[in-house]
């Protein structure tokens, strides 16, 4: 192996590392992170119904947004932010200087992204030296939701719940019409969490009468007598201040699983003003960390 690849493989990672330094030292600068995207969260995220081998095809490493296991090691334009990651590094970038032909990466394809499962160094070392392309061995994820390029988990999460918000009320469009429809979250689930509190409502009420209401009636119910009270109570004690970027709806989820919760420990005296109280007290941020957090989120919403 001739010295010289050796050392140009050497300062070539030399040059990434500073790369990447200067990318964490940017990104803190602008409180945005500038990780790749974690499959295993991604796919927690999405929950993919169907797995499909595609075959090997060159891929655009552009459209390389995460990776399985090393998601932690690289940013998001695949530079090196380890030390422990030279070895193997300049290893590959001295076959790159010497010609020598690599096997294809394995990367999983969701929509028109894609996420290393093995070969997270030979997709660094061609972004760094930039190569456009790279074989790949591709397994196609099928899911009704897609990630874009440089997108952000919190932009996939977002259109996560824009998209659960959909399809509640296409399922439910007869919601459209009421105040139930405004219910808003920040969090994917949800809505299928709300429409669990709807379907539970409905059984306790039909309980108590001889004529079933249905879904509709059990649904205004639901909100009149169950959510808005708690919605009351939330603004009466100005809450959401001490939870920056959270919705009235969040709240709501919250104090409901911490009443839950504090009624199993007290019993049923336990009432939804004390576990409302209690659950501000324990989780909610103090003054000058609500004003941490809402620069953070003013500078991280366009991620």
């Amino acid at each position: 192996m001739g010295t010289g690849s050796v050392q140009q493989a050497q300062e070539d990672f030399a040059k990434a590392r500073i790369k990447a330094n200067f990318d964490i030292f940017v990104s803190a600068l602008q409180m945005k992170r500038r990780d790749l995207l974690s499959l295993y969260d991604v796919k927690e995220l999405l929950k993919p119904k169907t797995e499909t081998y595609i075959g090997v095809k060159p891929i655009e490493i552009k459209k390389i947004i995460g990776s399985e296991g090393r998601y932690q090691d690289f940013n998001r334009t695949f530079l090196p932010k380890k030390e422990m990651l030279r070895s193997r590094w300049q290893s590959i970038d001295r076959a790159h200087l010497q010609y020598v032909d690599l096997p294809p990466v394995n990367v999983y394809k969701i929509g028109d992204s894609y996420f290393v499962r093995d070969g997270n160094h030979r997709v660094s070392v061609a972004k760094t030296r930039g190569i456009e392309f790279i074989d790949a061995s591709i397994v196609e994820l099928g899911s009704e939701i897609t990630p874009e390029p440089g997108m952000s988990m919190a932009k996939l999460k977002k259109m996560v719940i824009s998209y659960e918000r959909k399809r509640f009320l296409k399922e439910y469009p007869i919601l459209n019409e009421m105040e139930i429809s405004k219910i808003m979250f920040s969090a994917p689930g949800r809505y299928t969490e709300m429409l669990h509190h709807i379907e539970v409502h409905k059984f306790y009420l039909n309980e108590k009468i001889d004529v079933e209401l249905g879904f509709l009636a059990s649904a205004d119910s639901w909100y009149n007598n169950v959510y808005v009270p708690i919605i009351k109570e939330i603004r009466q004690d100005k809450v959401l201040s001490k939870f920056p970027g959270r919705t009235e709806g969040d709240m709501y989820m919250w104090i409901i699983r911490h009443w839950e919760v504090l009624k199993n420990k007290y019993g049923d005296s336990m009432t939804v003003e004390r576990a409302t109280r209690d659950l501000t007290e324990k989780y909610g941020l103090g003054h000058w960390s609500r004003i941490k957090q809402k620069i953070q989120l003013f500078f991280s919403k366009d991620i």
